[in-house]
């Protein structure tokens, strides 16, 4: 009977224990998460309670196995397994502390701040460095599971005596790897370019998605994914639409005919900025800026306060005034004349005939 209780007692102590704890915590941090409103770190950490149950809880066995006298003889290998049970779960747990606290500190800066190119900033350097820490737990984690095992003892210390050689070699054969690694950090402290940053680069025009240490997503205007490796950003121009002031001056090209109204034509165009909720108010102008022996070039322009309202706005005033330009003054949309010149309508005089030869004649009456 001692037999069946003890381990009984042993393991259901534990989660019993675990449990109880894990309520407590979990109602302390609900409680204060009410108390101070204007963080969020205290219910974040909330999303810590399963890993910190199972570092307990294995916590709890490691140190009472031998007293439950389950498996005799298997007490190491039961040992050996919780212990790299409690090493996979305290890293777990590392890496959840270290992500509710860098979210929390981008949140409550992201509330108060209302420049939205800090913002952006803030938001690319603290997602690379969570991935850098979470990285470092998940190789020390895999190093201590290792160095548990006695045969791994010996060949880390052999691998220590030789680092200088692996490491050489490591950086040869990794070497591009490494070169977008750290052209991922520069890309984050160096404020390049950030997530939601609008850029072009080989000629496509999107929004930075997502940034890691080897990679960067832009998404497109038709929802494609372009994935390019962070070294093009560093080694490459491309353009940055929200690099500094996001606020963005567009322009609008119109080929009419030279008798088209432009002034009218401007009034009409400050009609339609007016209606329309992107433009910015901050300018607008429409000049005439080349001309043809059949046409003229108009040119409109309009602001807004960042690119993606630039490109509404664009739309909006070129098929508004083309339909204007369309009902009103048809007149002034271009035309390819079909018509003959005039003067050409009368037929054209015929050359002088030449003088008859005696050919032409013929013998005369008295020829035999």
């Amino acid at each position: 009977m001692e037999n069946v209780l003890r381990p009984v007692i042993v393991i259901g102590a534990s989660v019993v224990v675990t449990l109880v704890v894990g309520w407590a915590v979990d109602k302390t941090l609900v409680k204060v998460d009410a108390r101070h409103p204007e963080t969020p770190l205290w219910g974040l950490l909330r999303r810590c309670r399963i890993p910190f149950q199972l570092v307990l809880c294995t916590a709890l066995l490691r140190a009472s196995y031998r007293a439950a006298h389950l498996a005799k003889a298997h007490t190491a290998a039961v040992g050996q397994i919780l212990s790299l049970v409690l090493i996979g779960a305290c890293a777990w747990l590392t890496v959840r502390v270290a992500s509710a606290v860098v979210d929390a500190s981008y949140d409550r800066y992201a509330s108060t701040s209302h420049n939205v190119a800090r913002v952006r900033r803030v938001r690319t350097q603290v997602t690379l460095i969570q991935r850098v820490v979470t990285a470092v737990v998940i190789v020390v984690a895999i190093a201590a599971m290792l160095f548990t095992f006695p045969e791994m003892r010996t060949i880390g210390a052999s691998m220590l005596a030789s680092a200088g050689i692996i490491g050489i070699v490591a950086g040869v054969a990794a070497q591009s790897t490494l070169g977008n690694i750290f052209a991922g950090l520069q890309i984050a402290f160096g404020d390049m370019v950030r997530i939601g940053d609008t850029v072009v680069v080989d000629g496509e025009w999107g929004t930075v998605e997502e940034i890691t240490l080897t990679y960067l997503t832009v998404r497109t205007w038709d929802e494609r994914r372009i994935t390019m490796p962070v070294s093009y950003f560093t080694s490459k121009p491309f353009e940055n639409w929200s690099r500094g002031d996001p606020m963005m001056t567009g322009t609008v090209f119109f080929h009419l005919d030279h008798s088209a109204p432009i002034d009218l034509m401007r009034e009409q165009l400050h009609l339609v900025l007016k209606e329309c909720e992107q433009w910015d108010q901050r300018a607008w102008g429409l000049v005439v800026i080349d001309t043809t022996p059949t046409t003229i070039q108009v040119r409109a322009l309009v602001t807004a306060k960042d690119a993606d309202d630039i490109f509404t706005v664009r739309c909006v005033v070129r098929e508004q005034l083309l339909e204007w330009v369309r009902r009103e003054h048809p007149y002034a949309l271009p035309r390819l004349n079909t018509a003959p010149a005039p003067g050409l309508d009368a037929e054209p005089p015929r050359p002088p005939a030449a003088p008859p030869t005696s050919d032409d004649i013929g013998p005369g009456p008295g020829a035999r």
